[in-house]
């Protein structure tokens, strides 16, 4: 009789649970059992194990042979497990020394050659294990560099179970041919079957696949539009752009990701926790160090836009923009169910999904930017033609954009058609490089001010913080009470409204908002002209 047990994880979502993996193995017939509810890539994991041991030139127990997954009543799923269970079967039997794996977790799938292929998920992953107390880690080894980004954990990488068991049995560690990039989305890693601490560098890469982002001087005029994406930056505040086709409502929204600062390490380890779950992360960039970037198609369902899908759910766009941009383009084409499922991530930085298979948290603290058409042909008040479409069919256009989902979003824009002087004109406007230094100044003062609070930028402050904590001048906020006792202004509205004059006075580097701050932050939120409004507040 032989028993063994070692780790491995089981993730829901972006959460892992620490699994212990154990076999048995007892006189009788042979026979493979895996209990401790797996699901059906799980139970496959028999025939991938059996095969990869035996093709690794080890003897498969010719015994009774139980593997069971501890907790029981947490789901596992995925072919993640297949290291863990290979090297519990084989210490069971005595190929390698039960006490070795003990301490060990194992993560990696199992080709029937015996090679370790990357999975999925596998920072999250190990980032559950370092909770746990787990110190060393084995996974396959493109994935090693992702898995090292974890502090005070050994990563061991390797290429084949045949590797392992020599490492783990103290023996030489045979050549493998080098892995290419796995289809998971996970890049090159460490080189070599040995303990130690990669380092790995790079630069995560932009949205539309190149080194160099899109630059906001070659945006021609849009002098509103490029101010309220500043404030949008600066004091992470949502945006509507509304205007008809061809005014550069996209290509002002493709270039507000490089007006955010850098990622902080705990931020970036959040975003490549979420992407590395999706299978998405860079190929070689195992760090996402820049604000995501992502703009579904106006089609998008339900799940793939706040997650979703069989079984237990996984990210969807909200989730994977998280401490990003989420641009929805032609927002007004999109289902109003979809939209409205929205609303509550937009407050709580996070999406809560539930199904028969359980209650799955996600991350979802994104920068949102909407975009839409005025009407279906787009020409409802434009000068470049006449409008067709029936008052009725504009209405029911423009309310596909709920009242409760408007209200969270504090800046509103028109995006007028650009004039043939502006697309001449031979001097470009203000580069990306200058205004996001102005953006950064910004965001210190208001972390600055914030100091030691859950929050660090306006957008995220409670309003009764900001009204009794850290009023405005006096006298400033006239106007928007008027706006709130006519009732063209909702309580939720006016907090937003004082959220955005702190952004304007934070980047005119005043000490606490002005009359002309809170009219600038009325304006962006209604459009109608407040005393010297924002083009007071212009620099």
């Amino acid at each position: 009789m032989g028993f063994a047990r070692t780790g491995a994880v089981a993730l829901v979502g972006v959460e892992g649970v620490v699994v212990e993996v154990q076999a048995d193995l007892e006189p009788g017939l042979a026979a493979f059992t895996l209990v401790g509810l797996a699901d059906r890539t799980l139970n496959e994991s028999r025939d991938r194990v059996r095969a990869a041991v035996l093709n690794s030139g080890a003897e498969w127990p010719q015994k009774k042979l139980t593997v069971g997954l501890s907790p029981a009543a947490v789901p596992k799923r995925g072919s993640g497990f297949d290291l863990a269970v290979a090297c519990a079967v084989l210490a069971a039997a005595e190929r390698i020394d039960p006490k070795a794996i003990a301490d060990l977790l194992l993560i990696g799938e199992l080709g029937l050659d015996g090679g370790v292929r990357p999975v999925r998920g596998v920072l999250p992953a190990v980032l559950t294990a370092a909770e746990a107390g787990y110190r060393q880690v084995v996974v396959p080894e493109q994935t090693a560099a992702e898995a090292a980004l974890v502090p005070d954990v050994a990563v061991l990488g390797v290429r084949s179970l045949r590797q392992l068991i020599a490492v783990l049995a103290g023996e030489p560690v045979p050549e493998e041919p080098t892995p290419g990039t796995g289809p998971e989305g996970a890049g090159p890693g460490a080189h070599g079957a040995s303990w130690g601490y990669p380092r790995p560098g790079g630069l995560y890469r932009t949205f539309d696949g190149t080194e160099r982002p899109p630059d906001l001087a070659e945006v021609a005029g849009q002098r509103l539009a490029r101010r309220a994406l500043e404030v949008a930056a600066a004091g992470r505040h949502h945006l509507f752009l509304k205007g008809s086709p061809g005014a550069g409502k996209t290509m002002l929204a493709e270039r507000l990701p490089g007006l955010l600062p850098p990622l902080t390490r705990q931020e970036a380890l959040e975003v490549t926790a979420v992407h590395s779950v999706s299978g998405s992360l860079p190929p070689g960039r195992p760090l996402v160090d820049r604000p995501p970037y992502c703009a579904p198609h106006h089609s998008a369902s339900l799940p793939a836009l706040v997650g979703g899908g069989s079984g237990l759910p996984r990210p969807g766009a909200a989730s994977l923009a998280h401490h990003g941009v989420l641009f929805l383009d032609e927002a007004a084409e999109m289902s109003s169910q979809v939209l409205d499922a929205l609303r509550q991530p937009l407050e709580s930085g996070q999406v809560v999904v539930a199904r028969s298979a359980g209650m799955l948290r996600m991350p979802a603290r994104v920068l949102l930017v909407l975009a839409a058409n005025p009407c279906p042909c787009g020409l409802h008040g434009s000068p470049a033609g006449e409008c067709e479409c029936p008052p009725s069919t504009v209405r029911r256009y423009r309310a596909r954009l709920s009242g409760p989902l408007l209200d969270r979003i504090d800046l509103r824009v028109p995006v007028e058609p650009v004039g043939r002087a502006e697309l001449t004109s031979p001097g470009g406007g203000e580069s990306t490089a200058e205004v996001a230094e102005r953006v950064g100044a910004a965001r210190e003062r208001a972390a600055a001010r914030y100091a030691g609070m859950a929050w660090s930028t306006n957008g995220e402050a409670p309003g009764h913080e900001l009204r009794s904590r850290w009023a405005p001048a006096p006298g400033a906020l006239a106007r928007a009470e008027m706006d709130l006792d006519r009732g063209t202004l909702t309580a939720r509205g006016l907090d937003r409204v004082l959220r955005v004059a702190w952004t304007v006075a934070d980047l005119a580097g005043h000490d606490r908002p002005t009359a002309d701050d809170v009219d600038a932050a009325l304006e962006f939120r209604t459009g109608v002209r407040r005393g010297a409004g924002v083009a007071g507040s212009l620099p």
